[in-house]
């Protein structure tokens, strides 16, 4: 149904996601970049549209090209090492110096509203600290880092107890060590820790590559730790990507459900990735949202909505609710993040060492990704697992998509007898065979 105004649908769509993010807890690294190019009070925005919306939010933030400027600035080279500069007293004064004054620069902004936009008014109450323990990096292949540090711990208790009275905790890239030293941290590693400790529901890593994308320059929306490892051989040690990688295959790997890398280049990529199904960026996840597995009762709902716009136009037999619970054991599913957007069936006959290939759909939106073959390929191992020799398929519309994987033209005579008696001559669908 359309509507004369977008929103609307777009808020219907995105209200599931509203609700199952209130009360959720939320790590989120703004690189340094972001603030240098102008979008901080973007994200801003964004980040008290959030807290309205009742997440709790942890906000890492980086400082990495005001550090260089302010280097710059006092004619100071850092020698670099694996990706990371060596922070002696010089730098590590540049460091203490850019990274009060980006604290106190987001924290003014946070606290005193958001002027003359739709959220002014909105109170933010700010806190940061000595909230994560540093240790130094110390000798590496020969090289005394000085004061560049790595995370120990991140005070999760006190982080939780902030959270828990409302206040959104900011956390820069630094470090103390219970004997009073400040180390130089990657934010990167920062967030990572942090999304640890705290057993966050999200990390977002909001860098400048708006994702992960494949060999042909395809954005690659979903994958495991497993699957983004091997980037790491191909990118430069100590790069954002290489460190976004990193902190987001760790965390996926501790417990983190889902991590997000997103570009702080868009201006809609965080909300867009949050409050729609397909989101803008790649996630990272240990575990699968999008799932081919057995269809269950819960998902007859589901199942109907996918099916009822092509029944309508003719491509498949209407199903009812009722058939579709006597045969749901006959069908497998693929589901995201909740949504039924594929299905299939397998459906045997006593005397026949054939099986049906039934009810093979793919929702509109979410076809040529090769959902149909991987459907079809689930049946094809059920079948096997069961014995047959060969699966049928009775098709009006997608005969040449079966003839591409595999299956050739047959006649009546070669179905079971069961299916051969309840074949409808009114619709003259064409009968194809795959040998397994």
């Amino acid at each position: 149904m359309n509507t004369r105004f977008p929103f609307v649908d777009w808020f219907r769509n995105s209200s599931p996601y509203i609700n199952a993010h209130r009360g959720r807890t939320f790590v989120i690294l703004i690189e340094g970049e972001a603030i240098e190019e102008g979008r901080g009070e973007q994200l801003i925005q964004d980040l008290a549209l959030l807290h309205t919306l009742g997440v709790r939010l942890v906000v890492v933030f980086g400082i990495r090209p005001q550090v260089q400027q302010a280097l710059h600035a006092a004619n100071i080279t850092p020698r670099w090492h694996t990706g990371r500069w060596v922070a002696d007293e010089a730098i590590m004064g540049c460091v203490e110096r850019v990274a009060a004054e980006q604290r106190l620069w987001l924290e003014a902004r946070l606290s005193l509203g958001l002027p003359n936009t739709p959220l002014h008014g909105v109170e933010l109450t700010v806190v940061s600290g000595n909230l994560v323990m540093a240790k130094p990096l110390g000798v590496r292949e020969g090289v005394d880092f000085d004061r560049s540090g790595e995370v120990r711990r991140v005070r999760a208790t006190a982080v939780q107890g902030l959270l828990d009275r409302g206040s959104l905790v900011l956390l820069p890239p630094l470090g103390f060590s219970s004997t009073g030293e400040v180390f130089d941290l990657d934010a990167a590693e920062v967030a990572q820790h942090a999304a640890m400790a705290l057993s966050a529901d999200k990390l977002i890593l909001l860098g400048e590559a708006a994702g992960l994308y494949d060999d042909s320059g395809a954005m690659q929306r979903q994958l495991t730790p497993a699957e983004v490892e091997p980037l790491l051989q191909q990118v430069e040690v100590g790069n954002e990507q290489a460190r976004h990688i990193a902190a987001a295959c760790a965390a996926a790997r501790s417990g983190v459900a889902r991590t997000h890398l997103l570009s702080w280049r868009d201006h809609d990529a965080l909300l867009g990735e949050l409050f729609t199904r397909d989101g803008v960026g790649t996630m990272i996840t240990q575990h699968r949202y999008e799932q081919l597995r057995p269809a269950e009762l819960a998902d007859i709902g589901g199942l109907l909505e996918l099916l009822e716009p092509l029944e309508q136009r003719a491509m498949l037999v209407a199903r009812s609710r009722e058939r579709l619970e006597h045969a749901i054991d006959d069908y497998l599913v693929i589901e995201r993040d909740g949504m039924i957007i594929g299905c299939a069936a397998l459906h045997r006959f006593d005397t026949a060492d054939m099986g049906e290939l039934a009810c093979l759909a793919v929702h509109d939106d979410y076809r040529g990704g090769d959902r149909g073959a991987l459907l079809l390929a689930g049946i094809e191992r059920r079948a096997r697992r069961l014995g047959l020799a060969s699966l049928f398929v009775l098709t009006t519309h997608t005969a040449h998509w079966f003839v591409e994987h595999g299956f050739a033209a047959a006649s009546i005579e070669s179905l079971p007898p069961l299916r051969r008696d309840t074949y409808n001559h009114a619709r003259k669908s064409k009968i194809l065979v795959k040998t397994l």
